[in-house]
């Protein structure tokens, strides 16, 4: 296990809380006062000050200053992750640090593919026969409502739709 710089471990210890130091929400505050503090050792203060455990990509580094008197600590991670122009992703308790630009395209990434994986279901096909309206009519208004693989046919001769989607 790596120690702590003497600098940032006596601001770790003057940034433990007080008793009397909390919100209404009853979460400690905390008071940073740092120059030139490299993000990592921030991340890794605030990981032991918020009892949460982090997860720093490669290639992450900037230095900061920064001076918070009493505030909470995820207010003062966000602060320091955004002034490095870095974003946070939270899953099962662990909170990982990344640039914002490619949290972002990771979440779209996801979107895509669970959008894919949404529509990739077999396809269903069912009949409508129609007694008081016409299946001509009718056929472009329930395309609006299908899935991009969805179709609909209709047998102008029996009034028929013929519905193809994916199943529910």
């Amino acid at each position: 296990m790596q120690t702590l710089p003497a600098l940032l471990l006596f601001v770790s210890l003057a940034a433990t809380p007080a008793p009397a130091a909390a919100t209404s929400e009853g979460e400690a505050l905390i008071s940073l006062d740092f120059k030139d503090a490299d993000i990592l050792d921030v991340v890794r203060l605030l990981a032991e000050v918020g009892d949460f455990q982090a997860v720093v990509d490669a290639g992450v580094s900037c230095k900061l200053t920064l001076k918070l008197k009493e505030v909470p600590w995820h207010a003062a991670l966000d602060v320091a992750l955004r002034s490095c122009g870095l974003g946070q992703d939270e899953q099962q308790g662990i909170v990982r640090v990344a640039p914002i630009a490619k949290l972002t395209a990771e979440a779209a990434e996801r979107r895509r593919f669970e959008e894919e994986r949404r529509l990739n279901r077999p396809l269903r096909t069912r009949l409508y026969r129609l007694s008081y309206a016409r299946a001509q009519e009718l056929a472009p208004l329930l395309k609006k409502f299908l899935s991009p693989r969805g179709d609909v046919v209709y047998d102008a001769r029996t009034n028929t739709l013929f519905v193809t989607d994916i199943e529910p």
